[in-house]
């Protein structure tokens, strides 16, 4: 189960038609996965899954309920998949953000090692 409704997204990218929402689908979709993956834990989005996934077993190890800094990266990824649909971009100059994604997340991290 989504940690965000597609409502939700869609509201973030400020999308209002449905002619995209498989795209945004897709992107909605990775941006969760990268998030656990950075996270090396699963999410989930109510307490009622994160028990259910315990009880069947699928929880892994430190699952969490995700909270809004978790929601707030998942979000910040959407948007940067939606606006930037290539790998490059010529002639633009960039810059990362500061407090972006990765920021939000950092302090919910867990299994880094030594």
């Amino acid at each position: 189960m989504a940690i965000l409704a597609l409502d939700m997204v869609k509201a973030h990218l400020r999308v209002t038609w449905q002619t995209e929402d498989q795209l945004i689908g897709i992107y909605h979709g990775a941006a969760e996965g990268a998030a656990m993956s950075f996270l090396n834990r699963n999410v989930y989005a109510t307490l009622a899954e994160l028990t259910a996934a315990v009880a069947a077993g699928t929880a892994g190890d430190s699952p969490m309920v995700a909270n809004m800094e978790i929601q707030a990266a998942v979000l910040l990824t959407v948007g940067h998949l939606y606006m930037n649909r290539e790998d490059t971009v010529i002639g633009v100059s960039v810059a990362e953000l500061p407090h972006g994604a990765r920021d939000l997340l950092q302090p919910y991290r867990v299994g880094l090692g030594v």
